[in-house]
């Protein structure tokens, strides 16, 4: 990852992500357990026990999420972590509560400690305990330090923290104000986890009777606490009024001719968001292209927790302020239909304040876009993309890889609720037209190497499928490669160029190597596959080659030095191992391995055949 320590708060916003995905789960059994809904104890107990447990779920959660391959050993190495850490620290001083900061801060070493230790190699006779089964032996004696660390320090630590809990908590409208503003802002950094998580699981303190003292707004709530939900109640009437009546706006705000296509996408995007209160598609979708209308969207987001808080209105919610959750909490709210007519007042708000200032000032919200086909094209022909033909159906995880420069050029690929965290090796060959064509909300990059790319609550999955579709070496299907360079060839310009445009996708795949040698000879690399044996260092170099994933030659060689790279990198190469290398040739392939194989005499060439010069 990136130094860079902004870059490193933001890995803690999405590693959060993963224990707060339970709290739904436990929300909902909570509920149905109540005297009022089904009155079934062992049901709400079940709930009781995931609130119960909070720290400990953060700590391995989080510990997964910093895990660069997510690795259950890193959450067993957070909750080690957390419970030597707080043994150490009660028997220092028994008073003290860090709560889930307890946990976030075990999980954030193990997984750190999981990153650097897990391929550590120890002396034969401690063999056993190496590798990644000394990750949780050293996050334990790390713990150890940071719990009498923390015994000794966190009094101030703690006193500061209640201080500054009990002015937002007390503050009334204008706590309640500040906090939905910033939470709205802090949005396109992705640090909203962090302000979110200390107001929801840290500040305001409640004891409920006959049980252990609960902190934050969240867990407050449903603890019983007829006080809380301060910073919860005023984002049902902007998430189920508000930004539908936005998206409905835009609609409207949308040139007639071209309503039609962004329908759907803004009908999805109003019915997630009334649902299940997931709304960065929508904002995604005019943060950029009009932000002015995104800092309308902070004030009224403030101003809806203000007026929520003046009128005594208290909700809550376990994954989002939707329907869903408005719905099962409704039994536990103080004033709770509050929120119906105040969101509709809000909803024709929004939809007066957008259609206004879109019309007013000709912002660029959906629909609305200049004209991007001329863009389109020219991000195909530098990037090498290339629509699927007609009747093929590309996996998205592939055409999500091509859109991000291939394989080749993602050295991480994560997410969160709503947006894939990707490291890339060059930002420039990200094509974000293309992602957007696919169907993501927006693109932001962070820092020297950081992509988001904004899609919606499937991101997590699609994150998946682009890990499986790497491993098995399918990540450049979607994407079409010249041999030679484009820029220094003109016909293998206008043959991409053309892929792009949907005319000649077909005859660019099946131009034979030596018609595209009589096509240009002014390349770094002759076309003619046959040439590239003097680039690998000589037949004679060569260990094995072979085609693999049927888009790509796989190249071992004896001696890695004896290779021509700076000839080699006009080519879409990658190192897998100090020698071994893939090169991406797309559908000729095979083709090209048997030709090649000709050549090569451990596979059947004349022995000692040289290389025809390239």
């Amino acid at each position: 990852m990136d130094g860079n320590p902004f870059l490193k708060i933001q890995s803690l916003g999405r590693a959060l992500m993963l224990p707060i995905a339970v709290l739904p789960v436990a929300g909902l059994l909570l509920r149905l357990g109540q005297p009022d809904v089904f009155n079934i104890k062992m049901i709400a107990d079940a709930g009781g026990a995931i609130f119960d447990n909070l720290p400990l779920l953060f700590a391995i959660g989080v510990a997964v999420g910093f895990a660069k391959d997510n690795n259950g050993v890193a959450g067993l190495a957070g909750a080690i972590g957390y419970l030597v850490q707080i043994a150490v620290m009660k028997d220092i001083n028994d008073k003290l509560n860090m709560g889930v900061l307890s946990g976030i801060i075990a999980g954030v070493v193990a997984g750190l400690l999981y990153n650097r230790y897990k391929d550590i190699k120890l002396p034969d006779y401690l063999a056993f305990f190496g590798g990644k089964r000394f990750v949780p032996i050293v996050t334990g004696i790390v713990c150890v330090v940071l719990g009498i660390i923390f015994g000794h320090v966190w009094q101030p630590v703690q006193s500061a923290i209640d201080v500054a809990g009990h002015w937002l908590t007390t503050a009334g409208a204008l706590g309640a104000f500040v906090f939905g503003v910033l939470n709205r802002l802090l949005l396109v950094t992705g640090l909203h986890h962090i302000l979110n998580s200390l107001t929801w699981f840290v500040f305001g303190t409640f004891t409920p009777a006959g049980g252990a003292p609960v902190t934050g707004d969240l867990h407050r709530f449903f603890a019983g606490d007829p006080t809380a939900g301060t910073f919860m109640t005023g984002f049902f009437p902007v998430m189920m009024f508000g930004l539908p009546a936005a998206c409905l706006a835009m609609y409207h705000e949308a040139p007639k001719e071209r309503r039609a296509m962004v329908f759907g996408l803004l009908a999805s995007m109003a019915l997630t968001s009334f649902l299940t209160g997931v709304t960065e598609p929508i904002e995604f979708s005019f943060m950029f292209l009009a932000p002015v209308l995104y800092a309308i969207h902070a004030l009224l987001t403030g101003l809806s927790l203000a007026i929520c808080s003046a009128l005594g209105i208290h909700l809550g919610f376990t994954f989002s302020a939707g329907f869903i959750d408005y719905v099962l909490n409704f039994g536990l709210s103080t004033k709770g239909w509050w929120a119906i007519p105040l969101g509709i007042v809000y909803a024709l708000a929004y939809y007066g304040l957008f259609r206004f200032f879109i019309r007013k000032f000709n912002m660029a919200t959906p629909g609305r876009e200049p004209a991007a086909a001329e863009e389109q094209a020219e991000s195909f022909a530098t990037g090498g993309f290339v629509a699927p033909a007609a009747g093929a159906a590309v996996p998205r995880a592939q055409r999500y890889i091509a859109a991000l420069g291939g394989a080749a050029n993602l050295s991480v690929v994560d997410a969160c609720t709503t947006r894939l965290r990707l490291s890339v090796v060059d930002p420039d060959k990200v094509s974000e037209s293309e992602l957007k064509s696919i169907g993501a909300r927006g693109v932001l990059k962070r820092g020297t190497n950081n992509v988001q790319v904004i899609i919606g609550p499937e991101a997590d999955i699609i994150a998946d499928e682009m890990r499986t579709a790497i491993a098995r070496g399918e990540g450049d299907a979607g994407k079409v490669v010249g041999v030679a360079n484009v820029a220094a060839s003109a016909a293998p310009a206008a043959a991409v160029v053309g892929a792009a445009a949907g005319a000649a996708a077909q005859n660019a795949r099946s131009v034979q190597p030596a018609q595209a040698a009589n096509q240009t000879q002014g390349g770094p690399l002759d076309p003619d596959p046959l040439r590239w044996l003097a680039v690998f260092g000589g037949a004679g170099n060569i260990v094995s080659l072979d085609a693999v994933a049927a888009t790509r030659l796989r190249v071992v060689v004896s001696d890695a030095s004896a290779v021509d790279r700076q000839r080699l990198a006009s080519l879409d190469t990658a190192w897998v191992s100090t020698n071994t290398f893939h090169i991406v040739v797309g559908e000729a392939a095979q083709r090209y391995a048997q030709r090649l194989a000709e050549r090569l005499p451990s596979q059947g060439g004349a022995a000692g055949a040289a290389a025809v010069p390239a």
